[in-house]
């Protein structure tokens, strides 16, 4: 198996540093890199599997990277960041940052984080067709969805929603990103459109799959597709949309 790289964009030497040792630890290939301004030809010369990013940062701030390296490369990106307000998590979520981990953290966090981002990348990436998880089976040819063997009986705005979030598990879609998937065609719709869509999907999974939830609101920021081994208590509760 090839060893997977990774780019550390930080500007706190010795949290880089540490972060470093521990990824080389784990047989991960590391760069780093402090200053925003050169960080965009740093990763262009790696060319990283994926990117360990702060969001404040000399020069040239995180988001704005993140940007930048969305518009041209799907490389997983994990921000870092001790501002936890709101509208920077939407921001991020809308530039296409893979995951989130807020300072102070453990390193050995971040290595588990950057684990779970690359097998969700990769499964993603060899996902062409079917999409299959331990209870999800997704069928894109004739629009079959069935959990656990169970037919989901799913409309064609339905199957398109679970399809773009089964595919990356975990991830956090915003409304508007589920709408730019599942509306190809431009329309303009309420974005509350959405939590109609996910209500009904969400009923029809937990009828065929015995009170399964897979579908998991995200306060503020907007759904993602995770599976767990028994259902959450409040899973009826969470059935109404971001609360």
């Amino acid at each position: 198996m090839t060893t997977a790289k990774i780019l550390i964009i930080e500007d706190e030497t010795e949290l880089a540093q540490v972060l470093q040792d521990y990824l080389t630890h784990h047989q991960f290939e590391c760069r780093r890199i402090d200053d925003g301004a050169e960080a965009l030809a740093a990763f262009e010369a790696f060319m990283p599997d994926l990117v360990i990013l702060d969001l404040m940062l000399p020069h040239k701030d995180g988001l704005t990277l993140c940007r930048e390296i969305r518009q041209r490369h799907d490389t997983p990106i994990i921000m870092t960041t001790a501002r936890v307000e709101e509208i920077d998590r939407l921001l991020g979520l809308e530039l296409g940052a893979d995951d989130y981990i807020c300072k102070p953290y453990s390193p050995r966090e971040v290595v588990a984080r950057v684990k779970a981002v690359l097998r969700r990348s990769s499964g993603a990436a060899s996902a062409n067709g079917t999409a299959t998880t331990s209870a999800l089976s997704l069928n894109p040819d004739n629009l079959d969805a069935r959990i656990n063997g169970i037919p989901l009986e799913l409309t064609v705005v339905e199957f398109r929603l679970l399809e773009t979030m089964a595919k990356e598990p975990r991830r956090i879609f915003t409304r508007d990103q589920l709408m730019d998937r599942i509306y190809t065609d431009q329309r303009i719709v309420s974005d509350r459109t959405i939590d109609s869509h996910i209500t009904k999907l969400r009923k029809k999974i937990a009828s065929a799959g015995n009170g399964i939830d897979l579908i998991r609101s995200v306060y503020g920021a907007g759904y993602k597709y995770e599976e767990t081994e028994t259902p959450p208590p409040d899973s009826a509760a969470g059935l109404q949309g971001d609360r």
